[in-house]
């Protein structure tokens, strides 16, 4: 990835929106927070994108995609921006991640099996008496008949 990011060119925010497909006030955020460097502006002030914008705010894009967190994207970011990076450090810290996805998708197991065991108890009769109201209400998940 290329960190040269004082070339400019005549993209203003919107092109690097429409070419990304990344909603503007996004990219005003990666501004603010750091993933994207201030661009160089015109003489009369406007912003100007480069291609190395448009690489870079694709990097975090589909970062963003596979679930990377900011805080692991800047860092992902800022070994890259140093160029002193290995594959080992950034494997390591790609297997965190992979870690955290397959923990999330344990829980998210979890929670289908729990909803999907109370909703099949629902009679889905008039009565106020419900189930699912029952395990959200007081948390007797497998309890309530």
């Amino acid at each position: 990835m290329s960190v040269d990011h004082g070339v400019a060119s005549d993209l203003k925010r919107s092109d690097l929106a429409r070419l990304t497909g990344c909603n503007l006030e996004t990219i005003r955020y990666y501004e603010g927070v750091g993933l994207m460097p201030d661009p160089p502006r015109s003489p009369a002030g406007h912003r100007r994108y480069g291609a190395a914008h448009v690489e870079r705010l694709g990097f975090i894009m589909r970062a963003r995609e596979l679930g990377f967190a900011m805080e692991e994207i800047k860092g992902l970011l800022s070994m890259v921006d140093r160029g002193s990076h290995t594959c080992a450090e950034v494997e390591k810290r790609g297997r965190h991640h992979l870690d955290v996805v397959r923990a999330k998708i344990r829980d998210l197991q979890n929670i289908e099996t729990i909803l999907a065991e109370t909703i099949a108890k629902c009679s889905g009769s008039d009565t106020p008496e419900c189930p699912l109201l029952t395990v959200l209400s007081d948390g007797t998940v497998g309890e309530a008949d």
